[in-house]
């Protein structure tokens, strides 16, 4: 029989009350406003995400990645599992507890992912992050950008996502992106209408599912190497 989920920290936040709850010892879930946004034991997609994202990095120059949500760390500490020790990871997470819980209770869960000598910790709006990394270019812009939010881009359709997942932002996004850049997106849902925002903004992508059903998708989308004037071909969507 499971033991009952005991909470161990809690915090109010703009979406509602923020709740980690801890059972076995090493099972963990993560809750806004009474909503799972996470369980330790459920995080496949989360993975498949950074791992997609970053299993081409090994021959970049100083790659440079930046993930959206910290969460429980999986995303991240699957990325660190894929980059070389020359890269850069730069986390952007809205909730400064979700750091200190990161750092904390769930250490043991990704291995110290957020203490990886790789890993800047930014409590900021992700979408700042990537504004920040187009407008100014150069070093400022990424190899990859990972997108692990648990509203995901469905949330767009309902006038709110309009920030990370609209036609500006993900615009905004490729011009983030160096050459050749990956920008990585989990999905609740399939989403029709965001994978043709992504080709309008001139991205190709893969959609994947990570196990059966039709729930939790991954996109990986990859910015065109080349003019940005043409716009480059769908690739086949499976």
């Amino acid at each position: 029989m499971a033991k009952p989920w005991i909470t161990i920290g809690r915090e109010n936040t703009a979406d509602g009350l923020l709740e980690l709850r801890q059972r076995n010892g090493s099972d963990f879930l993560m809750t806004i406003d009474g909503r799972v946004l996470m369980n330790s034991h459920a995080n496949r997609s989360e993975v498949l995400l950074a791992k997609l994202a970053c299993n081409s990095m090994n021959n970049k120059k100083d790659p440079k990645v930046l993930i959206g949500g910290l969460g429980m760390g999986c995303t991240l500490k699957s990325a660190l599992d894929e980059l070389p020790g020359n890269a850069r990871v730069v986390v952007a997470e809205l909730n400064p507890i979700v750091v200190k819980w990161c750092r904390g209770p769930m250490t043991a869960l990704t291995c110290g992912a957020v203490n990886d000598p790789r890993v800047t910790i930014e409590i900021a709006n992700v979408a700042s992050l990537i504004r920040n990394g187009a407008m100014e270019g150069g070093d400022n812009r990424f190899d990859a950008i990972i997108i692990d939010l648990y509203e995901g881009p469905f949330e767009a359709a309902k006038e709110r996502g309009d920030y990370l997942y609209g036609n500006t932002a993900l615009k905004m996004s490729g011009s983030a992106l160096r050459p050749g850049g990956v920008f990585a997106v989990w999905s609740e849902d399939p989403d029709r209408s965001f994978e043709r925002r992504l080709v309008h903004a001139g991205f190709s992508f893969k959609r994947h599912r990570p196990g059966r059903g039709n729930r939790h998708v991954v996109y990986i989308a990859k910015k065109s190497g080349s003019s940005p004037s043409r716009r480059p071909r769908r690739s086949k969507v499976f």
